[in-house]
């Protein structure tokens, strides 16, 4: 699903929303989810999951096209653990 269908999707669920209202809701949605993450912060959604950073050593790294060698800092990268009932409905057996 792309940002276009999410948008389509929770304007046919409430109608009674204009669409820039809808989108004004989900930019807040997904800004706060990424300010709290750039903080050092964690998101939790009971049911889907948690977002959460983690942390990334430097290392020696190695370009594809020359095998030339390269420096790779330390870095934070986006994480998330999926919730119980959201593995469950993955690994639902139908």
């Amino acid at each position: 699903m792309i940002r276009s269908e999410l948008l389509a999707a929770l304007a046919k669920d409430n109608p009674d929303l204009r669409a820039e209202e809808v989108e004004q809701v989900v930019d807040i949605f997904f800004d706060e989810i990424s300010q709290r993450l750039a903080e050092g912060g964690r998101v939790e959604l009971r049911g889907f999951g948690a977002f959460s950073t983690r942390e990334r050593e430097a290392r020696n790294g190695r370009n594809p096209r020359t095998g030339e060698q390269v420096d790779v800092p330390a870095k934070r990268v986006p994480y998330f653990r999926p919730g119980k009932e959201m593995r469950r409905l993955l690994n639902a057996e139908d």
